[in-house]
């Protein structure tokens, strides 16, 4: 499996989450993941409401106190 594009990635304190969008032969894969563990691993498909879950984890973990990185959006 390797990685194909990093989607966002949020810091807390001295944590950090991304989310990473895996392939694995032909199909996809959704990650949230730490620097030392995967903590969500789900297929994935290029539809919109797979975007959309995306940036509902994303929201969700800002609201708790998660801040962007530097260079991210």
């Amino acid at each position: 499996m390797r990685p194909v594009a990093k989607l966002w990635q949020l810091r807390w304190k001295d944590d950090s989450v991304s989310c990473t969008i895996y392939r694995h032969g032909k199909d996809l894969e959704l990650r949230l993941e730490s620097p030392t563990a995967v903590i969500l691993a789900e297929p994935f498909e290029l539809q919109p409401r797979m975007i959309a879950r995306t940036q509902s984890l994303r929201e969700s973990l800002k609201q708790r106190g998660w801040k962007e990185t530097p260079g991210e959006s």
